[in-house]
């Protein structure tokens, strides 16, 4: 079950889910948000056309999982 979030995270989640170098893992660290729960909110919030763009973009996309991502661009030190 998604969380709710106000309209200011809803429009974050969404911003960061479009960005390439972002990783789920950061949206998860940041709102608690699970990569389905995202892949929901985009779903619900999007265009069909948009979302089936988006999840042509991000499925199977290295820097979209931080695992298999060497962008530590978005990465705290902390958690390096």
């Amino acid at each position: 079950m998604v969380s709710p979030l106000d309209s200011e995270d809803l429009d974050r989640v969404i911003e960061m889910a479009w960005e390439d170098r972002t990783p789920f893992e950061a949206i998860t660290y940041q709102f608690g948000l699970s990569e389905p729960e995202v892949i929901q909110i985009m779903r619900t919030h999007m265009k069909a056309s948009s979302f089936r763009m988006w999840r042509k973009r991000v499925s199977g996309r290295r820097t979209k999982h931080a695992a298999t991502s060497s962008a530590d661009r978005f990465r705290a030190s902390c958690h390096k």
